[in-house]
């Protein structure tokens, strides 16, 4: 099966630093409001998916969600997790008071991954 989520090395690094200070974490990627489309992360249970929003993956053993209408329009896209310097447009992140901010990039699937894509898990 085709993974839909991959993570940086530098991602990675600070995903690691954000659990071993907070312990389980989440990351939840909204379709706009005051975040925008940022991705979020939260120690798990700090957010609560609504109906229908989408699992894509894991990061690092941690579930990524996105917002149900968000993943209707990027469902045909690989999300590479990756973190920048600096202050993203939300601010709620756990990353947020170490100067960082985590970013997707976004690529479409070939028509053989479409074809081998992993399931999402949808809340209910």
């Amino acid at each position: 099966m085709i993974a839909r989520l991959s993570v940086t090395e530098s991602a990675t690094e600070l995903i690691r630093e954000l659990a071993n200070k907070h312990g389980d974490l989440m990351f939840y990627q909204a379709g706009g409001c005051c975040e925008g489309t940022q991705p979020q992360c939260f120690e798990k249970g700090g957010y609560y998916p609504r109906m229908h929003d989408a699992m894509i993956g894991l990061a690092e053993g941690f579930e990524f969600w996105i917002d149900r209408d968000l993943f209707d329009y990027w469902q045909y896209s690989h999300f590479t997790l990756d973190v920048l310097e600096g202050f993203g447009p939300g601010g709620f992140s756990l990353e947020s008071p170490l100067g960082k901010t985590f970013k997707v990039h976004y690529r479409l699937f070939t028509e053989e991954e479409l074809a081998n894509l992993a399931p999402v898990k949808r809340s209910i």
